[in-house]
């Protein structure tokens, strides 16, 4: 009787379970795009500049992903204190990214630009909601790091998997990838 065991090539039920909940996700930012031109091609469209503080969060969330990407060899190499640090400033710069965009909202409000309201433009109202709710996954990524962390800090947790990195990496780099892409998009059709 043969006893050896083949490498299973299907994907990790959680790993699945992301794709499909990213695929949902990348669905829905279509759908808000989608809308944003054609509400944009009705006439009335406010037009205006983007936030400069945007481009800095552009920047902000490349160098999260960049971090997050060490952090995610640091955690291979069994380099813990690399790794806590790199997933630390990981889950501060996505912080820091969520605070320019709140800035740059502001910065729009007090330059005019009504985001809600009686007296808001559309245009500035999708802006708001579209880039908002990607705040909001951002969000739901900076806690998934600090549960990673948690687990890094038990004592009674010395568990060397990888699934729990690789799953955070994948799907902050989504976030990230999606800014990038309604960044872009904001920019083209501004």
């Amino acid at each position: 009787m043969n006893t050896t065991t083949v490498p299973s090539s299907r994907i990790h039920p959680k790993k699945f379970t992301l794709w499909v909940a990213m695929a949902s996700i990348v669905m829905m930012f279509a759908g808000f795009t989608s809308a944003y031109i054609v509400k944009m091609n009705e006439g009335s469209w406010l037009k205006f500049s983007l936030p400069k503080i945007f481009w800095l969060s552009t920047v902000v969330i490349l160098a999260s992903s960049l971090t997050l990407h060490l952090a995610g060899k640091a955690f291979k190499a069994r380099e813990m204190m690399r790794y806590r640090q790199l997933i630390t400033i990981t889950a501060v710069l996505g912080l820091v990214f969520i605070v320019c965009q709140l800035t740059g909202f502001w910065q729009l409000e007090k330059d005019g630009i009504q985001l809600m309201g009686q007296r808001s433009n559309s245009a500035a109202s999708y802006l708001l909601v579209i880039t908002g709710m990607h705040m909001l996954h951002v969000l739901g990524g900076v806690i998934a790091l600090i549960v990673l962390l948690a687990g890094v800090y038990s004592r009674k947790s010395k568990n060397y998997s990888p699934l729990p990195i690789e799953l955070a990496g994948i799907y902050w780099h989504f976030v990230d990838v999606l800014w990038i892409y309604l960044f872009m998009f904001y920019l083209a059709v501004g």
